[in-house]
């Protein structure tokens, strides 16, 4: 029930006077006289005006408390408000119900302090308890959504955990509206992952279907710019055609960073069918539009723009004698045609402007156009030593790897854009080995960016062979690429080098990022190992606390999984 506060004019005016003279301050306004009810006025005439200031504090606090207790009870609507729709979905197990209390409240139980920060846990029983299509009791999910207000990371398994519960009261508490504008991937379902879209009215017949007639309209056009963006994506996700005629429709009325984000919109779906739009965007009056619509392109192979950028890299870079290498001439100028390709006439990297034009060319370049018009694998393109191709353009006989790392960053990053998993593979190549100062050898591109595009066994398998040669220095962000839970050949990799970093000396917080993730992606199956490691280390050291509690997570782990498997 809400409240409401009737007040008497001269009273409000009263309270106006306060306001108006601690603004002013008590030397340019003198303090008001007493207003009010008869024990208003006897209470205020018997404060000490000794300090103005003081007695203005404590006329203002007599007031306030007159004003709250003044508030009266408010009639609730006729009729009452409509129940909240139902949700077919299986309850969760009570066992799991009180685990999520546990971690919403961020208590370690009976462990005490031997286990990691919970709240670092929710987003794994979240992702768990979403995928096996269970709801939690209702009673929990207030809570659930006020741990998504408080952390965006949260919201998409939130808002899906929910469901119809989530979006009613959403509807009914601003401090939850984030609700209507996230979107999730089963739209208009009513079960997991359907959350409506924003605008939703929570009527039965248009709730959280994002096709009823008329409300797409309404939510592009009358709302909030992340309700736009999310009604873009999830239509583009079912139908690609329909959101670009939408955003079509009012691009020349939007502002330059709400189209950037816009066209970040359009990779869900991205098709030939885009490139007239995407073509016509590289004229934008904003440069970053003009980059994002220009990277888009590329990612099409068959696009007139990627066909541009082939043309300049052949001109670039041409396959030397009988195969034997490769000779390189960077761009002389980056010439308008190049500019409205995306390619900036000023390197913000600190590169050679040369060096800058020629990556950004090969970056968006097809990688078939190098093994169609070679005739040879990535492998063996890699292969191949890299030169100057010097002012004759023939080089001076011999390469001389000036170009080398340009031309193997450029195709690193054209991998990672196209996700060619045999580019990237090759690139990665196996795992490096320390060179002879014992320093790794440097993987063109970026290793962690590479094992994206690549299948998760494989990139688990690529990873723990690195860290068994190289231990967990350089591994943080491999790892983090890496699909959790871990594999059990990369969890013991991992644990293996543990044990490696505890015997060498070195303290657990110089592997604090690493230990961080380990205690939410290892394999639990790992527990008995992490127990041996802490019973061998040494009493009341920093290794044997490490381990302790990381055993002790893993086994919070298992039963958590062990109890949403249902």
């Amino acid at each position: 029930m809400t409240a409401t506060r009737t007040e008497p004019a001269a009273q409000a005016d009263a309270w106006e006077e306060l306001r108006t003279t601690a603004l002013l301050g008590t030397d340019r306004r003198p303090l008001p006289a007493p207003a009010g009810s008869p024990a208003l006025v006897a209470a205020a005439t018997a404060v000490d005006r000794t300090d103005p200031a003081t007695a203005l504090l404590e006329l203002a606090a007599l007031t306030a408390v007159r004003r709250r207790a003044g508030a009266r009870p408010a009639t609730g609507p006729s009729g009452g408000a409509a129940a909240a729709p139902a949700d077919p979905r299986p309850e969760l197990p009570v066992a799991a119900a009180r685990r999520l209390t546990v971690l919403l409240e961020g208590r370690s139980g009976s462990a005490g302090g031997t286990l990691a920060n919970l709240t670092e846990l929710l987003p794994q029983w979240l992702a768990t308890a979403r995928a096996r299509g269970l709801r939690p009791p209702a009673a929990l999910v207030p809570a659930l959504l006020d741990s998504a207000r408080a952390r965006s990371e949260l919201r998409g398994d939130v808002v899906a955990l929910a469901g119809p519960l989530g979006r009613w009261l959403a509807e009914r508490n601003p401090d939850w509206r984030f609700v209507l504008r996230t979107a999730t991937d089963a739209p208009g379902t009513g079960g997991a992952g359907d959350t409506g879209t924003a605008g939703d009215t929570g009527s039965p017949d248009t709730a959280g279907d994002p096709a009823a007639p008329g409300d797409e309209h309404r939510i592009w056009h009358e709302g909030l710019f992340a309700e736009r963006v999310t009604h873009l994506t999830r239509l583009r996700r079912t139908d690609p055609a329909a959101g670009l005629d939408l955003l079509r429709g009012t691009w020349t009325t939007e502002r330059a960073e709400d189209r950037l984000l816009f066209l970040d919109a359009l990779q869900d779906g991205l098709s030939p069918a885009d490139e007239p739009f995407l073509e016509a965007a590289l004229g934008d009056r904003s440069k970053n539009v003009r980059a994002t619509a220009a990277e888009l392109l590329s990612t099409l192979p068959g696009s007139a723009l990627a066909t541009r950028m082939a043309e300049r890299a052949r001109a670039a870079v041409r396959l030397a004698g009988t195969g034997r290498a490769l000779l390189v001439t960077p761009p002389a100028e980056c010439d308008a045609a190049m500019q409205r390709d995306g390619v900036a006439p000023k390197s913000p990297t600190g590169r050679g402007e040369r060096a800058w034009w020629f990556g950004e060319i090969v970056a968006a370049t097809p990688l078939r156009t190098w093994t169609d018009d070679t005739g040879l694998t990535p492998a063996r393109l890699l292969g191949l030593p890299v030169g100057d191709a010097g002012p004759d353009g023939k080089g001076a006989g011999q390469a001389d790897g000036t170009w080398t790392d340009d031309l193997r960053e450029g195709w690193a990053r054209a991998a990672v854009r196209q996700h060619d998993a045999d580019w990237a593979r090759a690139l990665l190549g196996p795992t490096p080995r320390p060179g002879r100062d014992g320093r790794t050898a440097r993987t063109a591109g970026a290793p962690a960016k590479l094992l994206a595009v690549l299948p998760a066994s494989e990139r688990a398998a690529w990873t723990a062979a690195f860290i068994q040669a190289h231990g967990l220095g350089e591994a943080f962000q491999l790892l983090g690429a890496c699909a959790t839970p871990w594999t059990p050949p990369l969890s013991t990799a991992v644990v293996a080098a543990l044990e490696r970093a505890a015997r060498s000396g070195t303290y657990p917080w110089s592997h604090s990022g690493v230990l961080g993730m380990t205690e939410r992606a290892l394999a639990p199956e790992a527990a008995p190992a992490v127990e041996a490691l802490a019973s061998d280390a040494a009493p009341d050291t920093a290794w044997a606390e490490t381990f302790a509690r990381l055993a002790g997570t893993l086994r919070f782990r298992a039963a958590m999984l062990a109890e949403l498997d249902v």
